[in-house]
């Protein structure tokens, strides 16, 4: 018997950990069971054809808000062109109200409800003949024009039942994606926008078993394994080993994390301030920093410890730090959200993502959805439009905001020039990118595809509108974040760069190796081509860099900076006015 899994990933640079433990769970059961993916870019006639091709007798299509509407398109067409194959639907989208998925869609034979593999095996058992399917419980079939449901969602109970999901040729294929992993399944929260709320309890692999797993993951040398841990650290005699094991690796794996910072203890973020450079990427979901919203959604922050922690982390300059908010969240109005803002942005993350919220099926938000007046989508992603506490309007500008925010700060590639305008807004972040969201919106720029440089361009526009007074410091200030951001490979031609200006002290500096050594260890002069590609240095006034690089009183007014492009992060250094000469003579600044 022939058995495809299949799903339509959000990004083609996503793969599927679900897919592969099925796959690997069932393949006893099976003479042959396959796993093709795609995204939901993917035209549906040019999957269709794939999966056609391939002539499986049974498909089972994975089920999440982001392709839930495709793949039921995806199932309809399939049952067109080959009738006789079973389609079997499985994941969150369609565990919780099963008999309206089957009542609605014809093409589908079963679904699956919950943790898919133990139901999985017994149904592809019972189709090779060896039993009945109203034994199976965690399925949803028909059965003479009827629907029958057999239980409620399902769990592995032991988890190291479970084989290992990735064969040599997953990891060689998944190399330059993101892998997923799992050293546990559950959450010790209750949060009712999420469908952890649904069930009870956390369940973990043995310790020894994520060590051989990750042994695997770091010897294919993969470039990201992203934990899908519903919070990683929730039980310290499982999670800080595992971060042990991992900080002793020699690799360039990064591992990204889901972690409640305000229960990271003293010795782990001891611990954490010598992790190797970029090994560890958390990301900590905030979400509301307003307590009566906090209660209501069943979650609790302790803030001051949030603040603490995240301000110890950032502090260390070794990780990236990805925090979260949720907009439409119960009693949190567009005033207060901004609050919440401007609380979360003061903690200076990599990251802020500002999500919307999503009313899943079968979580406690969407049950109560009545009581706080919410309007939202009747087709996944089920997002909010409005409540009793923020319009639609307000929804709408808290979407170009977001828009904004991304292509602007979390970017990363306007960190001086947003510390600049944050000043200019006493602080206020959440007003600055309002009045940036006032400036897009105007201008017509929502409707646009944008470029990293016509970013630039706006944002220089903006400050062109906004402060004209102080043009000379904002255009510097774009220059340098210019010359850190994307490599430096991002050079507008309408900000002030040096040109033709200090070539001939610019080039005594690179031929003199001794003086070079002092900033760039083991620096030989190769070629200029080589040496443009990998460095540059621009003279900045005196007072921009006094803003952030602690300059002390016996630089001049000008002052040249070395920028090198060698790591993956750009590294400066300012350049002492004695070693910028011209023949040998210190060269007055």
């Amino acid at each position: 018997m022939k058995v495809l899994l299949t799903v339509l990933n959000a990004k083609y640079i996503h793969s599927s950990l679900a897919l592969r433990y099925l796959q690997s769970y069932c393949q006893p059961a099976c003479d042959e069971i396959t796993i093709s993916e795609y995204s939901i870019n993917n035209k549906l006639l040019d999957v269709l054809a794939d999966i056609y091709v391939q002539k499986p007798q049974i498909v089972g299509l994975a089920c999440y808000i982001w392709n839930i509407e495709l793949t039921l398109a995806l199932a309809s067409m399939l049952k067109q062109v080959m009738p006789e194959i079973k389609i079997v639907l499985g994941g969150p989208e369609v565990s919780y109200d099963p008999a309206q998925v089957l009542t609605a869609n014809s093409a589908v034979d079963f679904v699956v409800q919950g943790e898919g593999e133990e139901v999985l095996l017994q149904l592809l058992t019972v189709l090779q003949g060896g039993g009945e399917i109203a034994g199976i419980s965690g399925l949803s079939w028909r059965e003479d024009g009827e629907v029958c449901t057999n239980g409620s969602p399902q769990q592995v109970a032991r988890l190291d039942s479970l084989p290992f999901p990735y064969s040599e040729q997953d990891l060689a294929e998944l190399k330059e994606k993101i892998v997923y992993y799992e050293s546990s399944r559950g959450c010790p929260f209750s949060c009712q926008y999420c469908l952890s709320s649904a069930t009870s309890g956390v369940r973990f692999l043995s310790l020894e078993r994520v060590f051989q797993d990750l042994q695997i993951l770091i010897d294919a040398d993969v470039r990201q394994v992203k934990f899908v841990d519903r919070t990683f650290n929730a039980k310290k005699e499982h999670y800080l080993p595992i971060l042990e094991f991992l900080a002793k690796q020699q690799c360039r794996t990064n591992f990204h994390l889901e972690i409640a910072a305000d229960i990271l203890d003293g010795e782990v973020l001891v611990f954490l301030k010598d992790a190797p450079k970029n090994r560890f990427q958390m990301e900590i979901g905030v979400q509301s920093t307003h307590e009566p919203t906090l209660t209501e959604i069943q979650r609790k922050n302790n803030w001051p410890r949030i603040v603490d922690n995240v301000t110890r982390l950032r502090s260390y300059g070794n990780m990236h730090l990805h925090l979260d908010l949720i907009v439409g969240l119960p009693y949190e109005s567009y005033e207060r959200f901004g609050q919440s803002f401007n609380d979360v942005y003061r903690l200076q993350p990599h990251m802020l993502q500002i999500g919307f919220l999503k009313m899943l099926k079968g979580s406690g938000i969407r049950k109560s959805a009545a009581k706080h007046g919410y309007q939202f989508t009747g087709y996944a992603p089920y997002e909010v439009l409005q409540n009793n506490y923020m319009s639609y309007d307000e929804v709408r500008r808290l979407h170009l905001l977001e828009d904004i925010f991304d292509h602007v700060f979390n970017s990363g590639r306007f960190v001086t020039t947003v510390t600049w305008l944050t000043e200019r807004n006493n602080g206020n972040a959440f007003h600055l990118f309002e009045k940036l969201t006032a400036y897009w919106e105007n201008h017509g720029l929502h409707r646009m595809a944008h470029s990293p440089k016509s970013i630039v361009r706006y944002v220089w526009d903006f400050c062109q509108l906004h402060y004209p007074q102080e043009n000379d410091l904002f255009e510097q200030l774009l220059k340098f974040d210019a010359l850190t951001g994307a490599k430096g490979t991002l050079r507008p031609e309408f900000l002030p760069w040096n040109g033709e200006e200090w070539t001939e002290e610019k080039n005594q500096f690179w031929r003199n190796d001794q003086i070079v050594r002092q900033y760039i260890e083991n620096y030989t002069f190769t070629t200029w081509r080589e040496l443009k590609r990998l460095y540059h240095i621009e003279v900045f006034p005196a007072y921009v860099l006094a803003r952030f690089a602690g300059l002390s009183e016996d630089y001049g007014q000008e002052v040249p900076v070395l920028f090198e492009y060698t790591e993956d992060d750009v590294i400066w250094k300012v350049v002492k006015g004695a070693d910028f000469t011209i023949g040998g003579t210190s060269f007055a600044l």
